[in-house]
């Protein structure tokens, strides 16, 4: 098809001449192309717009995910510091107990004060019981290296395995699992037999 160029301000416009019906068609492709190009700016606009929601929705998750680590973290935080609070306050009336046996021990016998620290010995043994800890009990004197911490060993002829003598200090478990092992004496067998 020809073309005619014109200068206009130093700047070339082409012309497209020739009959009414070449025009005509190119004319057409040209309106087609601009309603493509219409419809492309469309879908792009479309595609930018759920874009931004998608990056909106992407950074309220985001702030909300921060937001709820923070407020477990705050909560893990309480739960570490006032956990065993209810346990210290069980203690503080064992220790407001004591204060008033060591405030009355100059106003009696000997032997309401001895009744005064053992009724308080037994409260303080019974709050660690429901706390579920549980004194060890040495069974038939065998010495177990799970529950059993020797802590001093003598040589015997009279045993065949380690045996427990004497508890030096009371273990204790925590429900199933142990808390403090017991500090025991253990006779072993004599090595030169």
């Amino acid at each position: 098809m020809p073309k005619k160029v014109e200068k206009n301000e130093g700047v070339e416009i082409e012309y497209l001449t020739g009959n009414d019906e070449e025009l005509k068609k190119k004319q057409d492709e040209y309106k087609q192309l601009k309603r493509k190009l219409r419809k492309k700016e469309a879908e792009n606009k479309s595609l930018k717009n759920e874009i931004e929601r998608i990056k909106s929705d992407y950074l309220r998750q985001l702030a909300e995910k921060e937001n709820l680590r923070k407020r477990f973290e705050r909560e893990k935080s309480d739960y570490y510091d006032y956990a065993l609070s209810e346990l210290l306050r069980e203690l503080l009336e064992v220790l407001d107990n004591f204060e008033r046996a060591f405030e009355s021990r100059d106003e009696g016998d000997g032997q309401s004060f001895r009744e005064g620290v053992q009724m308080i010995y037994k409260q303080y043994r019974d709050l660690l019981l429901k706390q579920g800890v549980i004194p060890i009990d040495i069974e038939e004197n065998r010495f177990d290296p799970h529950l059993h911490q020797a802590f001093l060993t003598e040589e015997s002829d009279d045993v065949d395995e380690p045996e427990v003598r004497e508890e030096l200090q009371k273990g204790y478990k925590l429900h199933n699992r142990l808390l403090r092992p017991s500090l025991v004496k253990v006779a072993v067998p004599r090595k030169d037999k």
